[in-house]
């Protein structure tokens, strides 16, 4: 009987890079997340993540195909949505029960993801109620690995007179995060559009008018307000 196979070392930059792999698949709407992506997502060089890529496809964990890409094998994804998990409970931790503001607890969560155990992960799952969103609207996976890909707008879409409600922002930039809080452009929100111009939008707030750059908006995401 052959001797059985030893699982791999998986070590937080792989599960940084099976994460940033997810991320971009999702985000570009590709089945494949090219070498360049992955790097800027990893802010490494193209050598440093086609190294990587090379490593994870031996584990198994990511079919490569060099000036193709990467995709995640099921075992890759199944590392990849666990350490999400981690991630997106831990700032729901941070904000709901030690007072973190949204802007603080991304860089928090991505020291913390990688050390948690299972059982830390389902008491902090319990004691939050079991949520199905983080506090900057992303979904929480499921301890199944099971995760809803709702697709959104982004406010800087939408058009003049329509009325939205945010449901999730960008999460990686804590300034862009912070500029947010400022006109309570957060999750739940409801605004409507009343004026767009070249480089902003001019939002109405339960009857305050509030204005955003074009750029801010883009890393809003939104929903009909129905």
């Amino acid at each position: 009987m052959p001797p059985a196979q030893s699982l791999p070392d998986i070590t937080p930059p792989i599960e940084d890079y099976l994460k940033a792999i997810y991320a971009v698949v999702r985000e570009s709407g590709e089945g494949r997340a090219t070498t360049s992506a992955i790097a800027e997502r990893m802010e490494v060089s193209a050598a440093s993540a086609t190294n990587m890529m090379q490593k994870l496809a031996e584990m198994k964990l990511v079919d490569y195909v060099p000036y193709r890409g990467a995709s995640l094998t099921p075992a890759g994804e199944k590392i990849a949505l666990e350490v999400i998990r981690h991630h997106r409970l831990i700032e729901l931790y941070l904000a709901e029960a030690l007072g973190y503001s949204w802007d603080e607890v991304h860089d928090e969560a991505e020291r913390l993801e990688h050390v948690i155990s299972e059982e830390f992960e389902d008491r902090i799952d319990a004691m939050l109620g079991h949520p199905t969103i983080d506090p900057h609207g992303d979904p929480i996976p499921s301890k199944s690995g099971r995760v809803p890909e709702p697709v959104h707008r982004a406010l800087d879409e939408v058009p003049v007179g329509e009325t939205v409600v945010v449901r999730r922002v960008h999460d990686r930039d804590s300034e862009v995060l912070r500029r947010l809080a400022a006109i309570d452009l957060v999750p739940g929100t409801r605004v409507t559009v009343v004026r767009r111009a070249a480089k902003a939008l001019t939002l109405d707030r339960s009857g305050a008018t509030v204005t955003v750059e074009s750029e801010l908006a883009r890393e809003v995401f939104v929903d009909p307000h129905g």
